[in-house]
């Protein structure tokens, strides 16, 4: 069956992990999506990750990541004749996605107000830090940036550690799906053509609903909890023999399955535990007398007969670990690409997490090399290979 953007072409402007992520989910939705980047020297992200031969190389693995199945041309939207032959490219499009900060486009003279003189069905989505107003637009916007304005840092952690970055681009990650969530819905919409304007402030915001509800409701100061739930008790991570393990007994009937799995059941009868509330203020203590039995055993045994029982529960597993899962492997999470140019030896990238019709999402290519798709793009548009060797000499590609 066909996959829900087919027949959409999408302009990728973006550098780094936002934007590249957000057109990386329309790709495996089924868009063609074009990387536009900057003549000379492309994506940041290529020459980004953990190998120094691949930065070296033009295709780092930070590229790598969120690249797959879309083609590369290279322009300089600075020079006349590149600023013209982007412009004829985008006549053929539906959707650009961009992540300058505020203002850039619009000096180049490819601002939305610009572009929607000729292309009025055009879906312009901008991503940027904090929007694309307000008194902070014009500060840089790194991950780690948002992840402190935001809040997250400021209760992640415990009480000891707090303020923690988390562990991944989550500022990032979370600006792309947002962006791509709105570049899809925009697309549905009866009449198109949009301006989407969105901040990667916000939009972590938005996903930090129960703690900010908590502040703006409740009146709950947002707090760093480490690794317990502060909505129940037991919930969180305990150790086991072997490593810790993650138990959620959210429920009443869950905690008396767990405490008489554990050999536990006197607990139920003292009144710091005897409800949710109680449990919730002693969760220190409970967690103390729940581990005196869970340190006796590994946690990957322990949480087998958990979840057997009901009880929510599972080791705390590294990447590594969870990637070699059968759960992920047997589902087609990753897609292989073998050979890959550039690269000079086979890849695997993950895809969506998301199955249409019981298929895994996945796209027919790996990870573009810088301007690799010049001649079909710009030859479909009718330019010449002379005329492209002219356009490379002047510096317009």
């Amino acid at each position: 069956m066909p996959k829900p953007l087919e027949n959409i072409r999408v302009l990728d402007l973006t550098n780094v992990l936002a934007g590249p992520f957000c057109c990386h989910q329309l790709a495996h939705m089924g868009a063609e999506v074009i990387k536009v980047e900057a003549a000379g020297r492309g994506d940041l992200a290529r020459q980004l990750g953990a190998d120094p031969a691949l930065n070296e190389a033009g295709m780092g693995v930070s590229f790598l990541a969120q690249n797959a199945g879309k083609k590369s041309v290279t322009v300089n939207l600075k020079h006349p004749r590149g600023k013209a032959l982007f412009m004829r490219l985008l006549q053929t499009a539906d959707v650009l996605v961009e992540n300058f900060r505020p203002g850039v486009m619009d000096r180049l003279g490819l601002g939305y107000e610009t572009l929607r003189q000729t292309r009025p069905q055009l879906i312009y989505c901008a991503i940027s830090g904090f929007g694309q107003e307000g008194p902070w637009i014009h500060r840089p916007a790194y991950d780690q940036i948002i992840q402190g304005a935001s809040g997250v840092m400021s209760i992640t952690g415990d009480a000891q550690s707090a303020p923690q970055r988390v562990g991944y681009p989550v500022s990032d990650t979370v600006g792309g799906l947002t962006a791509a969530f709105a570049v899809a819905a925009a697309l549905n919409a009866p009449n198109r053509g949009a301006f989407l304007d969105v901040s990667m402030l916000e939009s972590v915001l938005a996903t930090m609903g129960w703690v900010v509800s908590n502040h703006l409701i409740a009146g709950q100061e947002p707090a760093p909890q480490g690794n317990e739930n502060p909505t129940s008790a037991p919930s969180g991570t305990f150790e086991a023999a072997d490593g810790p393990i993650n138990i959620a007994a959210n429920k009443d009937e869950q905690w008396v399955l767990l405490t008489d799995h554990l050999g536990l059941a006197a607990l139920r009868d003292q009144p710091e535990y005897a409800n949710r509330e109680a449990r919730k203020t002693n969760r220190l203590a409970l967690r103390a007398a729940l581990e005196t039995v869970l340190k006796t055993r590994p946690a990957r045994d322990w949480a087998k007969e958990l979840n057997a029982l009901g009880v929510p529960a599972g080791a705390v597993l590294t990447v590594p670990e969870v990637l070699a899962m059968p759960q992920v492997t047997e589902r087609g999470f990753l897609s292989h690409f073998e050979d890959v140019a550039g690269v000079g030896r086979g890849i695997d990238v993950v895809t969506t997490g998301i199955k249409l019709d019981h298929a895994p999402l996945t796209v027919p290519t790996p990870p573009p090399q810088l301007g690799e798709h010049a001649g079909e793009i710009w030859g479909a548009l009718g330019v010449s290979e002379d005329e492209l060797e002219e356009l490379q000499k002047e510096g317009a590609i």
